[in-house]
């Protein structure tokens, strides 16, 4: 039972980290003997039911999480300046997602590959026109399109829902009031419970990661690293030009100089760094913020409402994920597909946890919605070799708030009181 207790506490990110070591030890170990198939008969299935854990996990928090993000952004409560915020946190993870697909495109993570699990490649579905993706949307049957696993229109309605539940909070007629409360706590708690399954199932994610990557590493070899090492370095190029082009640039535009800025705000970085959750970070956020000088009624409203729906790491991490997913099992992302990722990046960022393991949660819907099922074995196999990555990826996401950036009277831009500019990390 000690022992249990041990494993527990220890930090999940050096677990996975541990058995994504072994695992490719392991599997190089095995693959060099020739005992690739005892891999894949008695290994591999630690692996696949820590990939149907994940994707049991996918729908009900689209819903429910997206449902309570919703519900926090509605006209009816935000005003002028809050839809103003709400637009950036939105463009600006549009940008990510965009960028992130440039530089898979750059780098071609994947391309070297070329998968075939049981000696069967993957075989694409013909992709629907961008009309009839657009149109596809808007769900005939929500809970058909819940039920059935199909993201895009499950979005589409839990943002709608969301919308309506807070008019019913704004009602002034006490008993629909109080069924949108009503409604809105039960399906808040679902989202919680499920943020607690998440939490259990990252616990198991070691011995899930150690089995995938045993498996991918005994049947592809050592020419695996280097593809997931371009994933790595697109990922993390991609951030630091994310960085440069949109917070440096906004910073000097509005007459605030970067580095100083940085060393302000240093303590909430390192604390997501360490913690990779916008949740968790968010009170030492809040803490600099005031320490900043920037108005509470200011950053009391942003930064919790950015820890909900600004998740341009993570975006970034989509597209860059996906394209590497396509290219290794030999497979085009047309345009269509490439403007689906785009939304379903930026539309499941308005209710994805700032929790660790959200990523890879995202990333399942991301592909579903794309026609890469997890369902496939092929799919699959690409997958876990991002989950067996996706704790030195989430090392360093950053999602940046930044606010309108100007004071409500027009007064100078060289305002280190910041009364619109809110930073975070995840």
């Amino acid at each position: 039972m000690s022992l249990l207790k041990r494993y527990l506490e220890y930090p999940v990110l050096q677990k996975i980290l541990i058995g994504l070591i072994l695992g490719a030890i392991f599997g190089l170990i095995m693959g060099h003997f020739g005992y690739d198939e005892a891999v894949k008969t008695y290994i591999k299935p630690f692996g696949d039911l820590f990939v149907r854990l994940l994707k049991m996990l996918v729908m009900p928090i689209v819903f429910a999480s997206l449902v309570v993000g919703a519900a926090s952004i509605s006209p009816a409560r935000l005003g002028r300046v809050g839809v103003k915020i709400v637009l950036y946190y939105l463009l600006t993870s549009a940008f990510a997602v965009m960028l992130g697909i440039i530089m898979a495109r750059i780098f071609n993570p994947g391309a070297g590959i070329q998968l075939s699990v049981g000696g069967q490649q993957f075989q694409p579905k013909e992709a629907p026109p961008i009309v009839q993706t657009l149109l596809n949307i808007i769900p005939t049957n929500p809970f058909g399109a819940l039920a059935n696993g199909q993201v895009l229109p499950t979005i589409f309605f839990a943002i709608i829902l969301g919308i309506a539940i807070t008019y019913l909070m704004n009602s002034n007629e006490e008993r629909i009031r109080k069924s949108g409360e009503t409604l809105l706590r039960a399906i808040d708690g679902l989202a919680e419970a499920m943020y607690k399954i998440v939490g259990g199932v990252m616990q198991y994610a070691p011995i899930g990661v150690f089995a995938l990557i045993a498996h991918v590493m005994a049947t592809q070899g050592v020419k695996v690293v280097g593809e997931l090492a371009k994933v790595t370095a697109a990922v993390y190029v991609g951030l630091f030009v994310h960085i440069l082009l949109v917070y440096f640039v906004l910073l000097k535009v509005f007459g605030i100089d970067p580095l100083k800025f940085i060393s302000k705000a240093k303590d909430a970085m390192l604390t997501a760094f360490v913690t990779r959750s916008s949740s968790g970070t968010l009170p030492v956020t809040m803490r600099v913020a005031k320490e900043m000088g920037i108005s509470e009624g200011i950053y009391s409203f942003t930064l919790p409402l950015g820890a909900t729906i600004n998740m341009d790491g993570t975006a970034l991490y989509q597209g860059v994920c996906t394209f590497f997913i396509a290219n290794a099992l030999g497979t085009h992302l047309t345009i269509g597909q490439q403007l689906t990722i785009v939304l379903t990046a930026v539309l499941a960022s308005i209710g994805t946890a700032g929790v660790p393991g959200a990523g890879a949660i995202m990333l399942a819907m991301v592909l579903e919605s794309v026609g890469l099922p997890l369902t496939d074995p092929n799919v699959a196999a690409a997958y876990a070799m991002i989950l067996g990555i996706d704790a030195i990826l989430g090392y360093w996401r950053p999602n940046w708030y930044c606010n309108s950036c100007k004071d409500r009277r027009g007064a100078k831009r060289r305002n280190y009181s910041l009364n619109y500019f809110s930073l975070s990390f995840l």
